[in-house]
């Protein structure tokens, strides 16, 4: 039916517009449900010409799709929305896509595609929200808060409003060039920077592995490391007996590379240990970033998984899980898996990690908290 429309639509030179439930919602479903193995292809091409010619009430729904999509569908639906706002450029719903970008449930590739929406079509009113992004949880958008207060501070009338405004850059950055830029500033004007313990950063662990992750199966594996004992005790490898081993890193921003440890392996997991001592039981966000598939336990519960390897670059705070701490001591153990990509933007097994009051104000494990 939905094809002998659009013959009769395009030989009358008529726009069809189908957006009806249940249909509209079925259309839109095959762009969701593509899977990366290309599955539902044919679907979603069958589909897309028909979501592109939607009015353009339907790019809430559209941007509600993308929280359930994963890459591929996200790029088909947001080459749909943008075909939708070249077409309806005077008629787009403004005011509900500024309430869907406002919404942090959420995800934030959905929000910042309404962002370029809003940015596209009404500038005015897309630059008076910068400002309101700077503890946003989509990164794209919490550095174009942090890039509007490094031109205020570049721009600044006296060198001590530029200190104030810097200071509050580097506090709220979590774009790496962008805590570099303003930790630079800084450094020039007389401060001394330690990024590290500025932002609770944890550089001290223990590490343990390699471990067989051949096929991504290791991910699930339990190996010795997570068992009862697995903090204390030595374990077996493929390759036989292995120890926990101390391992500092040097870098400026705490990222902890695996690779430094046990070369660039593939098909590879590691464990990596590290007490962390708090004054007071107390609520705490648990913030790591990784390019890699990586597992959380908090005092020997798991507090979150994450299978799916090498999307992006490593951020600060790239993931913020919400835990507890107990009062003293805290035992924190990461499993991070490395895969068998042999791309040059592949090549990263790391991680780096640091507990945060829920304002992302670092709890260090003396149990001071850096405003």
């Amino acid at each position: 039916m939905i094809k002998l429309l659009s013959i009769i639509c395009c030989l009358l030179g008529v726009k069809l517009s189908v957006y009806s439930s249940p249909t509209s919602t079925n259309l839109i479903q095959s762009l969701v449900a593509i899977k990366s193995q290309g599955e539902g292809n044919q679907e979603a091409m069958k589909a897309w010409p028909l979501v592109s010619n939607f009015p353009p009430s339907a790019i809430p729904p559209l941007l509600d799709a993308m929280n359930r999509a994963n890459n591929l569908g996200d790029n088909w639906i947001r080459a749909a929305i943008e075909k939708i706002c070249e077409q309806n450029a005077t008629q787009l719903p403004i005011e509900k896509i500024i309430v869907f970008l406002q919404d942090y449930s959420n995800e934030g590739d959905a929000r910042e595609m309404a962002f370029q929406i809003l940015q596209s079509e009404q500038p005015s009113k897309a630059n008076q929200l910068i400002p309101s992004f700077i503890n946003d949880p989509a990164p794209v958008l919490r550095q174009k808060a942090v890039e509007l207060i490094l031109n205020k501070a570049k721009n600044s009338s006296t060198k001590q409003k530029a200190i104030q405004l810097y200071h509050r850059a580097l506090m709220q950055a979590r774009e790496v060039e962008q805590i570099k830029e303003a930790s630079r500033e800084l450094e020039e004007a007389g401060e001394k920077i330690n990024l590290i313990q500025l932002m609770g950063l944890l550089p001290e662990w223990q590490l343990m592995g390699p471990f067989d992750n051949s096929e991504r199966k290791g991910f699930s594996v339990e190996y010795g490391p997570e068992s009862e004992k697995g903090l204390t005790e030595q374990h077996k490898n493929k390759d036989g007996i292995v120890k926990w081993e101390k391992f500092s890193t040097q870098d400026e921003l705490g990222l902890v590379d695996i690779n430094q440890k046990y070369g660039e392996l593939k098909e590879v997991c590691a464990y990596a240990k590290t007490t962390f001592h708090s004054e007071s039981a107390q609520s705490a966000h648990f913030r790591i970033g990784s390019k890699n598939a990586w597992k959380m336990w908090v005092n020997g519960a798991l507090l979150f998984s994450r299978d799916e390897y090498h999307r992006g670059k490593t951020r600060i705070d790239q993931f913020i899980i919400e835990g507890k701490l107990k009062e003293g001591e805290n035992e924190i153990l990461l499993k991070v898996c490395q895969n068998e990509q042999t791309q040059s933007w592949t090549k990263q097994w790391e991680f780096n990690f640091r507990i945060t009051d829920r304002t992302g104000s670092a709890i260090h494990s003396n149990g001071s908290i850096i405003k």
